[in-house]
């Protein structure tokens, strides 16, 4: 898979989802990992991080939006439940992208979203936790750019072998963190 990723989440302020965030982050393969205006209480890796992430990839804490520094041709892609948001099937996703989501119990903000390249939602009836919204947009986002054989028409495996010069997701590495 060509490109990078990193997922992060604004205003976000329990550890429990944090964590669990950052687990999947680290599973999935992301980049890096950050948060934007996070509560000063989840500064360091929570307990729910098993995985313990951040000895595997950057996590940065910028205090506002005007601090985040994401790399040079980075797409920020905001996770949104707005009518006017792409929905995640649909999406083309881009091959450097930073993904961010809003708050447990609130929304990204308008700062945040005008300065996203894209807004996606999940089609859902109602917003769902971040920690699993976020492996959503992964999964999605590893499900599509991944090279895996083609769904078959009827239920079961594929018919077709996947790609076989297919490189694993620790291969890839950004050309330029923020730092």
């Amino acid at each position: 898979m060509r490109g990078y990723f990193a997922i992060g989440a604004e205003g976000i302020s329990k550890p429990m989802n944090l964590g669990n965030l950052m687990r999947s982050a680290h599973a999935f393969g992301a980049s890096f990992f950050f948060t934007v205006d996070a509560h000063k209480r989840i500064l360091s890796a929570p307990k729910s991080d098993t995985s313990n992430s951040t000895e595997h990839l950057p996590l940065f804490h910028w205090p506002s939006i005007d601090q985040m520094d994401l790399p040079q041709d980075c797409k920020l892609v905001g996770v949104e439940l707005t009518e006017d948001a792409i929905d995640l099937p649909s999406f083309g996703h881009p091959a450097r992208a930073a993904y961010v989501l809003g708050p447990e119990q609130g929304s990204l903000s308008p700062e945040m979203v005008a300065r996203c390249s894209h807004t996606i939602r999940i089609p859902t009836r109602f917003c769902i936790n971040v920690a699993m919204a976020g492996a959503i947009v992964m999964y999605d986002r590893y499900r599509v750019l991944g090279q895996f054989a083609p769904r078959p028409v009827r239920s079961g495996a594929p018919t077709e072998a996947r790609e076989a010069s297919r490189k694993t997701r620790r291969d890839i590495r950004p050309s330029r963190l923020p730092g």
